[in-house]
């Protein structure tokens, strides 16, 4: 029998980092990460202004939040960043309480990560059926697209001549090489032709100013009192519970995209951890962002964290050195990468004709139930909830309908056998009791449910209700084959469901 490696050998093989080794590994992930920090400027402005805070205070907690999420967090390559639905939920607890109450709630709201993180609230992914999955990523799809309308509205018309020749170099540049991200091509290009001819559009630099310098850590400003905790509480928890669930749909969007697998009880902490860090250092807080994490993965091709760390790092280095540069840069170079990240992520074959066809008609409804919520409420946590939700009633209506009863009668005439098939829970056990002729069927009658399972006390109840029915017309019901689980279920519970 082999012996084991040593942990000198272990660390030295596996836990090497495959950019130390390979520079093609280490050139995709210094890039993508260029790109991904480009992306996140006016991503991060944006949700600034939703929060209603300094357009630094976003651009910091991308900073802090990639930079941190790289090292603690639970899969590789996600990007981690000041996100619009962290905005929204925290953005009515700064305007009617005052950014240090923000500030406090984003630390909260970590430490509510990191307990939820432990309890394990991240095995609940999955009970996320597919159907749901899809519906999640072709709206975040749409909302992507959504999000770059108002630079394409009311816009010099140069701005639709640049986004379409962004559109094009990103189609055509990679059939050429793949040595350097097109997405960074684009930018690059695009930029230098507009500054070079003098043209008139909206840039980077228009969305707010740029920080000079470093953020500083400190704490909150606000009392440190009970009133002060009920306060920024609610805020934080929904904090906590929105970005986890943006944060685990992402990982796992990610591992189906990658074919690996993540920890996702470590991605929970580690979430709680970046935000902690993010808030002491007066950031917004954030979690996964997924429009970046695309153009991460899918489109640059990066695969570890450096690309995540690079990428915070490269978001404060473009602010504070090339700040005049990055300001420059048209805001429909960034439109166009976005744009085709909204066009990659969205599932295509989920809605072909022949797909639609073939699919169960409750995976379709399930899937448009999901998309609709989503872009309804531009909340994809909701949108997760109320699909998961709707997934359940349809497995349930599915599942109900297999439950069967049929009865044969002694030739004799003295007994009638019931044989029950199928999973007997509140939805199947409901119809259960109307399926006995009490007043025509023999003395003796034997409920056989061999082919059966007992689910939960709903069933249990049903089938009481149908012996009490027997009895009362002086009959007698006899219950076999019960496999072990159902027949402990049904010792424990029947005869004690309905009080004296």
């Amino acid at each position: 029998m082999p012996s084991a490696p040593s942990p000198s050998a272990w660390l030295r093989g596996s836990r090497r980092p495959s950019w130390l080794s390979d520079p093609k590994v280490l050139r995709t992930e210094v890039l993508g990460g260029l790109v991904v920090a480009l992306a996140l400027i006016p991503e991060a402005i944006s949700f600034s202004v939703i929060a209603g805070v300094d357009p630094a205070v976003g651009l910091f907690a991308s900073f802090t939040m990639a930079v941190t999420i790289a090292l603690v967090g639970g899969r590789p390559a996600m990007i981690s960043a000041a996100t619009g639905a962290v905005a929204l939920v925290i953005a009515p607890l700064n305007r009617e309480h005052g950014f240090g109450y923000l500030v406090a709630a984003v630390i909260l709201a970590g430490v509510f990560q990191i307990v939820l993180g432990a309890l394990g609230v991240a095995k609940l992914m999955r009970f996320v059926p597919r159907s749901v999955m899809v519906g999640f990523v072709n709206s975040l799809a749409i909302l992507i697209f959504m999000a770059q309308v108002p630079e394409m509205t009311d816009v010099p018309w140069p701005v639709y001549l640049l986004i379409a020749a962004g559109l094009a170099m990103m189609v055509f540049f990679p059939k050429l090489t793949t040595v350097v991200p097109a997405p960074l091509v684009s930018i690059v290009i695009l930029t230098v032709i507009t500054v070079a001819a003098g043209i008139a559009v909206p840039t980077v630099g228009d969305k707010g100013d740029l920080p000079s310098s470093l953020p500083v850590p400190g704490l909150p400003d606000v009392p440190f009192t009970l009133d002060t905790l009920t306060t920024v509480a609610p805020f934080a928890f929904a904090m906590a519970l929105v970005g986890l669930m943006e944060s685990l749909m992402t990982a796992k969007l990610v591992d189906d995209i990658t074919d690996t697998r993540s920890s996702k009880t470590r991605e929970s902490v580690g979430q709680g951890v970046a935000n902690i860090v993010t808030g002491f250092f007066g950031g917004m807080g954030g979690c996964a962002m997924i429009g970046q994490t695309m153009i991460n993965v899918r489109v640059s091709g990066a695969r570890t964290r450096l690309s995540t760390f690079l990428a915070g790092a490269f978001l404060m280095v473009l602010c504070i050195v090339f700040g005049p540069v990055v300001s420059d840069i048209p805001m429909a170079a960034l439109v166009a990468v976005m744009v085709m990240v909204s066009v990659a992520t969205f599932d295509w074959h989920s809605i072909a004709p022949r797909t639609l066809r073939r699919m169960p008609l409750g995976e379709t409804v399930v899937m448009l139930v999901t998309v609709v919520c989503v872009v309804a409420t531009h909340n994809l946590a909701i949108g997760v909830v109320v699909g998961s939700i709707a997934a359940m009633v349809v497995f349930a209506r599915r599942v109900a309908r297999l439950a069967e009863v049929t009865a044969v009668t002694d030739p004799d005439g003295a007994a009638v056998v019931y044989r029950v098939t199928g999973e007997l829970f509140f939805a199947s056990s409901n119809e259960l009791v109307g399926q006995f002729s009490y007043g025509t069927d023999p003395d003796r009658v034997v409920i056989d449910l061999s082919a059966a399972h007992i689910w939960d006390a709903s069933s249990v109840a049903a089938l009481d209700a149908v012996g009490t029915k027997y009895a009362q017309r002086g009959k007698t019901v006899e219950i076999v084959g019960l496999n072990e689980p159902s027949a402990r279920m049904h010792k424990t519970l029947s005869g004690k469901l309905v009080g004296g």
